[in-house]
This record gives structure tokens, sequence and C-alpha cells, in this order.
């Protein structure tokens, strides 16, 4: 058979599985010892013994991989990439002993990056988050979601989707979009946040689907998402957003239970929620909901280390009531500012006590699933697009085991090498 290209003599290739995993079966990897895997037309057509597929096919490049680990690209399904400027001085401030609802309500935290990127032109958004794009491409991110949620008013929310869909076109990823108004109540609005919530839902929800249409066609999808929180916004609030938004048209996710309960979760599981996201102060019963519905748990061990919390994403209890597991970075200015999934699977294996197979299979198909692409990518399944990254380890179970190194050697997205080696 032909091929374009043969990748062959890896000492594990981590196919996983079509479909997203759950409950105990999640950490199905599906190891290949001495692995190879065909690809054709930027399509896996075939993962097997490297014997049987050298025989096999007969391709136009060739690749060894000895010494390596193949799997899917890692699929980072939250992150705030796009922002202008830093928020070094609130790390210092936590370090001091300030909490992170102390900042915001001082004027910190989101809102102080909300000042410096309503004022950034579209161009000027685009080249401050493509470097971090490539950080994260260099680390094995071969899809991600980007959220707006930095101009919380209408001009300069528009501007961050169209920069968005300025990088969909010209960065070797898959982006997807997710519009977020609704992250934070801004200054003007802080006395009256309803009249902020009236401003989504009348004005900002229509203008920016049309807008994100007109750029990137009829048929790509656009999220919404709501931080529901104290501080922010309330159920009520959240449920308001939401109804309009899935009236337009946009798929749902949520920022639930990052540091109280509020009930988020179990609107995005009555909602049908593509993701509930950070997942920290979730009450057993919303668990319990979870892990019978659709909606993926999406947990973001970045975060509370980042605000050296002890409170994690209680993963075990999740995997036991057959839940939706995924993870990702919410890779972000202020309280998890890392673009590796690589440090993600550390922290949750530590943290969140996943085994290094758990966590592979959380950031790879399951994270496919928290947007919508389980059918396309996370997998090495023959018909998926061929996102492929080789690890330059012995064994998968260095995934988790090491960090602060990375362990890429290269990366292949759509049958092409687009980044290291």
């Amino acid at each position: 058979m032909r091929a374009d290209w043969l990748i062959h003599s890896a000492d594990e290739v981590l196919c996983l599985t079509e479909a997203p995993q759950r409950g105990a079966a999640l950490g199905t990897l599906n190891v290949v010892a001495q692995g190879a895997l065909a690809v054709r037309d930027g399509q896996i057509v075939e993962v097997g013994p490297s014997a049987e597929l050298r025989r096999r096919h007969r391709a136009a490049r060739e690749t060894d991989a000895t010494g390596c680990v193949l799997m899917p690209g890692f699929v980072d399904p939250h992150t705030h990439a796009m922002w202008i400027g830093d928020r070094a001085l609130e790390f210092e401030q936590r370090i001091a002993g300030r909490t992170y609802s102390e900042i915001l309500a001082g004027g910190g935290g989101i809102l102080s990056t909300v000042d410096q990127t309503r004022a950034a032109t579209v161009a000027e958004l685009v080249e401050a988050t493509r470097p971090r794009l490539r950080r994260m491409l260099a680390h094995g991110t071969t899809t991600c979601e980007i959220k707006t949620g930095y101009g919380l008013e209408p001009e300069s929310e528009l501007r961050m989707l169209e920069a968005i869909a300025r990088l969909r076109r010209s960065m070797p990823m898959n982006i997807q979009a997710t519009f977020l108004p609704a992250h934070a109540v801004p200054r003007e609005h802080a006395a009256k946040p309803d009249a902020y919530v009236d401003e989504i839902v009348e004005h900002m929800l229509p203008r920016a689907i049309t807008r994100w249409r007109e750029l990137c066609g009829e048929q790509a999808p656009l999220f919404v998402d709501v931080f529901c929180e104290k501080g922010a916004f309330t159920l009520a609030q959240s449920r308001r957003i939401f109804e309009r938004a899935r009236a337009l048209g946009y798929r749902l996710k949520i920022h639930a239970d990052e540091f109280e309960n509020l009930g988020g979760a179990r609107l995005a599981v009555e909602l049908g929620a593509a993701s509930a996201d950070h997942l920290v102060a979730t009450s057993k019963a919303e668990i319990a909901a979870l892990g019978t519905s659709s909606t993926v748990a999406v947990a973001l061990p970045g975060t509370p280390f980042g605000l050296a919390q002890a409170a994690y994403t209680p993963a075990r209890a999740m995997i036991e009531a057959g839940a939706t597991l995924a993870l990702a970075s919410d890779f972000n200015p202020g309280t998890s500012p890392c673009e590796s999934m690589q440090m993600a699977i550390a922290l949750a294996c530590r943290y969140m006590r996943l085994t290094p197979a758990e966590a592979i299979a959380a950031a790879t198909i399951n994270a496919a699933a928290a947007l919508g692409l389980a059918d396309r990518v996370g997998s090495l399944t023959p018909g998926k697009q061929a996102d492929v990254i080789a690890l330059a380890i012995p064994s998968y179970r260095h995934l988790g085991y090491r960090y602060g190194t990375n362990l890429v050697k290269w990366v292949m997205r759509g049958g092409k090498r687009v980044g290291r080696g």
C-alpha cells in the first residue's frame, strides 16, 4: 500500500482509543511495542508492529523513531493564551500573602490585564500570542482552545475574536475559539453587574457569532464561556447568558467551582455543555451528575499549583463516578503562566493521583472531547488526523515522572513536521 510517510521502530506507539474514555477505562493506551504508523493525505492509515508495516507499505518518506515514544499530539481545551502585558507583580503579592480574590477586588487580576489588552490592535494581539502558541507547539500541543475575555467590552472582545481567527489561518495548529465576555465584571459596570449581563445577552453575543461566521465560515464552531464564581457571575446570570447563547448557536463551556460551589457544574450538565472546567469545589451530587452526562470534566492542575493552593480537582472521585475527565493547562498571565501540557500531566499525577496512563488519556482523547473534536484528533487510530509527537523517552511512564524538561523530539500536525527535530 502507498503511504506518504512511514514512522517506524518506535519503542512504543500509544494508540489510545477512537472514543473518549470514562471511569475505569481511563488510561487505555493500547501500546504497540516496536511500533510504526503509516500516514497518507494527512491522516493515519495504519498502526502496528514495525516489521509488518514496513513489509506492507511503500512510503515516499520514512523516519526511524528508535528510542522514542509516539503518541497523539496533546489537546489543550482551556487556555487564555491571548493577552497583552504580564502579571509578575501579582505573583509577588500572592507570595506575600494576598489571595486571588483580594487582588481582584483591588482592581488587579483579570482587570489589570483588561486595561492593557483593551488598548491593543488586532495585529498587536496576534503578534503577542503567536510566540506563545509556538512554545505550546514545541511542547507537543497540536490542538488548543483560545478564549477572549480580556476585553470585557464589545469592540475589544471582537478584536480578540478576529485575532484568534487570524491565528487559526496562519498557525500550524488546530485552534478552537471561545467567546468569554463574562470573564469578570468590568470596572464601568461594577455597581450594576446585571447591566453588563444585559449588554452581553442583548448585544455582544449576537454580534460575536455573526462576526465569527463572517471570519471563519458558517460551519466553524464558536464556544461561549462564563466564569460562574463568587465575585464574578452568579448562577442565575450564567444561566441567562447560556440560554441566549445556545439559542444563537454557540456551544457551551463553563468555569465552575474554582473556589466555591455555586452549582455551575450542575447547570453545565442540565444545559448539555461540552465541558465544565476547574471543578475543585464540586459537590458529590454534581460529581455524580457529571458521571452520567456527556459534559467533560476538565481539570486545570496548573491553577491551584500557580496559586499555591492545597485543593485540586477530586479526580479519583470523578473517575469512580464514571465521568469523562480531561486535563488542560489554563495557560494565562495570572494564575497559570504555563504553556506545557507535559507539566499539566506531571501535576495531575502528583496532586490528583492520576497514573501516567490516565493523565495521557485525559490530555489527548478526552481533552479532544471537551472541544467536540474526538472524531478528528486525540488518538492514533486510522482515519484521524496525523497529529503525532515523538518523545525522547523509552516508555510512556516517563511522562508525569519527569518534569521541567521538554521531552518532545519532533511534532507532526496533519501529516507534516512542524516543530523541533
